[in-house]
């Protein structure tokens, strides 16, 4: 697996030492190369790529997104005020809740985002409300097992996301009785699917029940396009999922009569590569059955390792050759925070720069300030320059919204 030392001509070490450790780095170009890819996978259908924004939710990263031809995916009203903010249009947002409020809906129709249900009662609700006076997309539940990990397949039968396809009589007669115009139909199938295929068996969930909808413009494919994390790990193809899906969508849309466009939601296939979390060494330690290096950060950084088991490659860009020797990576968080167990590092020694790899998804926008620790800084690469595009935490950070009691 590549370890890089410069992104786009600049040396990680001289921004690490700039802009201090920890430190998210990103780099724009692959991330416009991505949404490139997929531009060019499903260049024979009208397609609309919806960036799931809750990757990573950064305002410039959001922007160069939209500059590059993609438009949001938003899972909280927090998330498409962030999207207007970066200068998408409120229509080119695609809004999927689960679980909030009633409020919530309609304070995002107000806003003009496109509402995507994913309950009956909400429906029920939504075409009480509005009639037939808001389009809207119904987010299906397949009952499809797929993805990674239990923690991300969110669409099997036992899953909270989505009206179960069992439910379609009943979302067609809540249709019916409060004549809501339902435009769209989205699935989500989990995250890091590698088949192809598996995205075509809920391809094919989707066309049936489409077929039961006259006015529909688009269907929904969701995203979970598979990244490679680790020097054994593949990727989705994605020239094969355009090739196999596009002609599947075109057959489709033969028998529905008329065209439609193929929405899909990339969030880790744009940024996960992309992304770097540059640590320091701060302590060697040894004990009788484990080499051990703590770093200046931790799980409040990046919870993946801890949360999902999740691997992400690391090395020492302090000294990329040499011997090596296995160590085992951990953070400075009181609770066991291990980011890599028994990985083959060149020596370390305190004060060495070691790079987390595939940290833009899922990384900054997990963060948190458990153990009164603070957040890093982000800084993105853009045509060999680098933007602080935010500013480290500041003790004053994570005491602004409180106040203390005068006993």
């Amino acid at each position: 697996m590549h370890k890089p030392t410069h992104i786009q001509g600049v040396a990680i070490e001289a921004l690490a030492k700039e802009f201090g450790t920890p430190l998210y780095l990103y780099d724009g170009g692959k991330i416009v190369n991505q949404i490139q890819a997929l531009q060019t996978a499903f260049a024979t259908i009208p397609v609309r790529i919806k960036y799931a924004a809750k990757a990573l939710s950064s305002l410039s990263v959001l922007s160069l997104i939209r500059k590059a031809g993609a438009e949001l995916d938003a899972v909280s009203l927090e998330e498409v005020k962030l999207g207007l903010l970066a200068g998408s249009k409120a229509s080119e947002i695609m809004y999927t809740p689960s679980g909030v409020s009633f409020e919530e809906i309609q304070e995002a129709v107000q806003i003009g985002a496109m509402i995507n249900l994913d309950s009956l009662p909400l429906l029920e609700r939504f075409g009480q409300t509005y009639g037939n006076s808001v389009p809207v997309c119904i987010r299906i539940n397949p009952h499809i097992l797929a993805g990674g990990n239990m923690k991300i397949s969110v669409g099997h039968k036992e899953s909270k996301f989505g009206i179960s396809i069992e439910h379609l009589p009943q979302i067609l007669e809540l249709a019916q009785q409060y004549q809501i115009p339902i435009v769209g139909l989205h699935l989500h199938t989990g995250s890091d699917i590698l088949d192809a295929e598996v995205f075509l068996k809920g391809g094919k969930v989707l066309f049936k029940a489409a077929m039961h909808f006259p006015n529909l413009q688009f269907l929904d494919f969701g995203g979970g396009f598979k990244v490679a994390y680790s020097p054994e790990d593949s990727a989705t193809d994605i020239a094969e999922l355009g090739r196999i899906v596009s002609g599947a969508f075109q057959e489709f849309c033969k028998k529905f009569g008329r065209k439609l466009e193929l929405w899909i939601e990339p969030g880790k296939f744009l940024v996960s590569e992309a992304g770097y979390l540059v640590v320091k060494a701060t302590v060697v330690k040894e004990t009788p059955s484990i080499h051990f290096v703590g770093v200046d950060s931790g799980m409040n950084h990046l919870i993946r390792p801890m949360m999902y088991d999740a691997y992400h490659e690391i090395y020492n860009l302090s000294n990329l050759d040499g011997a090596t020797s296995s160590y085992t990576v951990v953070g400075y968080i009181c609770e066991t925070d291990t980011l890599a167990s028994q990985r083959q590092l060149h020596t370390v020694k305190e004060g060495d720069f070691l790079v987390i790899q595939n940290a833009g998804a899922y990384g900054y926008t997990m963060s948190s300030n458990y153990n009164a620790r603070l957040r890093p800084a982000e800084v993105l690469v853009w045509e060999g320059k680098a933007y602080l595009i935010r500013k480290r935490e500041q003790f004053e950070d994570l005491i602004r919204n409180q106040e203390i009691i005068q006993w």
